[in-house]
């Protein structure tokens, strides 16, 4: 593995979207200079005087050409922007030597850049938000506990769930708001979801027809499978010798919201492309989320090992954090996950290549204490 490249201690932020909240300031805290790039210099330069942080940062005009001219080796760029634009960005990355950060999916197309990062000793971490990213880091700790009384070698059946949604903290009729971009709430809903149930992998090609209700604390969501959870068995490390019963990663809504919907479902069932990026233009301006509105974030992850001699355990983690006039809850959890990430780039101590959040049970150990402190609450179950 090639050595990584030595930070140079400037981050580039780009974009200042619903999910750039504190973790910009924090960043400001950790780095030698901070710039941050939208869509015109003024505009990043209002976006740095709501947060607090004019003169901490430096506005600057986006373009991926502006951008390039900039970068020096060791640099972080932080990249706020929708996931097809991921790859271009971190291909200028390759380039000039400097390290890349979001808090997306990895794409086959930043998948497709990775061995060259990773021989120009460039970081890439990927997933490092709330879901995918703290997400992350519940599953491997509650792992690792589970492994700790059953036995990473022994025999045992278990059952993991991950439910993660942004919901209105007052429900309203349509039991939602649009807190990140309405044509991709549609097109994920659009996707089909494979994960396991009854211990056999199963597909779902229209999601919102597996909601199901589920309790937590007394009270009662709906969750739905969504994306592809089968792979994240191998990733999460689950030792191979304990056999799922269920494995999903999915997100969770208010109770109500599959009933509230249904006119959209009869959309999404027959519209096109261009039906449903105007349908989701016509939600977005009747149910926006305004400055007035609070939004609520419940991320619960649940593990339920039964090994074969009769031994078991079962932990939980529940985050359950409402936003505030001065920050939504959405982009406390996502932005401060992302800094923390960016923090550990610039302190030298993630290696070049690929990594999605913190891939290690104890290096996740970690970043839940960090996020504690820095006021992303949650709570741990287990016994």
């Amino acid at each position: 593995m090639s050595e990584v490249t030595a930070a140079s201690g400037t981050v580039h932020w780009i974009g200042a979207g619903l999910s750039t909240g504190s973790g910009l300031a924090a960043t400001c805290d950790a780095a030698d200079r901070v710039r941050l790039w939208h869509r015109t210099e003024e505009r990043a330069a209002r976006s740095l005087e709501v947060l607090g942080l004019t003169g901490r940062a430096e506005p600057r005009a986006y373009t991926l050409e502006a951008l390039a001219a900039e970068l020096a080796p060791g640099d972080v760029v932080v990249s706020m922007l929708p996931a097809p634009e991921h790859a271009p960005l971190l291909g200028v990355c390759v380039e000039r030597g400097a390290h890349f950060a979001c808090s997306s999916y990895v794409s086959d197309a930043v998948l497709d850049q990775v061995p060259a990062a990773e021989a120009a000793g460039v970081v890439v971490l990927t997933e490092c938000g709330l879901d995918p990213g703290i997400d992350h880091l519940f599953a491997h700790s509650l792992i690792a506990r589970a492994e700790a009384e059953i036995g990473a070698e022994s025999a045992a059946s278990y059952r993991l769930s991950s439910y993660c949604g942004g919901i209105p903290a007052v429900p309203n009729d349509f039991k939602y708001r649009f807190s990140w971009a309405p044509v991709g709430v549609l097109n994920a809903l659009r996707s089909p979801a494979r994960y396991v149930e009854d211990g056999t992998e199963t597909t779902a090609d229209r999601p919102w027809e597996a909601t199901r209700p589920h309790l937590i604390d007394g009270e009662t969501f709906e969750v739905y499978p969504n994306r592809d959870s089968v792979p994240f068995v191998e990733q999460y490390g689950i030792p191979g010798t304990w056999k799922p019963e269920t494995f999903v990663r999915g997100t969770l809504r208010l109770d109500g919201w599959q009933r509230a919907w249904d006119a959209v479902f009869e959309e999404l069932k027959a519209g096109d492309d261009r039906r449903i990026t105007a349908l989701a233009q016509e939600l977005a301006k009747t149910y926006p989320t305004t400055d007035a509105d609070r939004d609520r974030v419940v991320l619960a992850v649940s593990l339920d090992v039964r090994g074969d001699s009769g031994a078991a355990w079962s932990g939980r983690y529940l985050l359950d954090l409402v936003g505030t006039a001065e920050e939504s809850a959405m982009a406390r959890c996502v932005s401060r996950t992302l800094a923390l990430g960016v923090r550990h780039i610039l302190d030298g101590s993630l290696p070049p290549g690929l990594g999605r959040a913190a891939e290690t049970p104890r290096r996740s150990e970690q970043w839940l204490a960090e996020l504690a402190r820095e006021k992303v609450p949650f709570t741990l179950h287990a016994g």
